[in-house]
């Protein structure tokens, strides 16, 4: 059963790329919701443990420190990506999230792109630009899931 990880810095286009995945018809969960994330800024662990052991396909968009916990549970593990410049446009003008919008926030991105996004990288199965069209990546996440669901 394929489960994918959809992860990168704010504004890549993680829940973006969620939002077309589950109108077409996919288990999505975007985990900046919903009281996935402790105040610590980790994955409750046994929630997400109990995600990962259903029965259907899903993708899961996230970044946390301990993602990488499970990565052995998903399928593929998809970087989206994108320059600093087009991440810090992107959050200061959504208005579905607050973060992003002060300079603190937009600082902690750029900080974040240097220090983080080389250890997701790193993790990842997949490195998808985030500045392609949305139904691009979908097709592409699409893919993946259907590639996982043959194995």
């Amino acid at each position: 059963m394929s489960r994918i990880l959809i992860t990168g810095m704010s504004g890549a286009g993680k829940t973006t790329v969620l939002h077309e995945l589950s109108r077409r018809g996919y288990q999505t969960i975007d985990t900046d919701y919903d009281a996935w994330v402790l105040p610590d800024g980790t994955w409750d662990e046994p929630r997400m443990s109990a995600l990962l052991a259903s029965d259907s396909p899903l993708v899961v968009s996230g970044t946390v420190e301990n993602q990488g916990r499970f990565y052995d549970r998903f399928s593929v593990v998809v970087l989206l990506s994108a320059p600093v410049e087009v991440l810090i446009e992107r959050v200061s003008v959504r208005t579905n999230n607050t973060y992003g919008s002060s300079e603190a926030d937009q600082s902690a991105i750029r900080q974040h792109v240097l220090d983080v996004e080389p250890l997701l990288r790193n993790g990842a199965t997949l490195d998808l630009d985030g500045r392609r069209p949305v139904p691009e990546l979908a097709d592409e996440v699409e893919r993946l899931i259907a590639e996982s669901d043959q194995i």
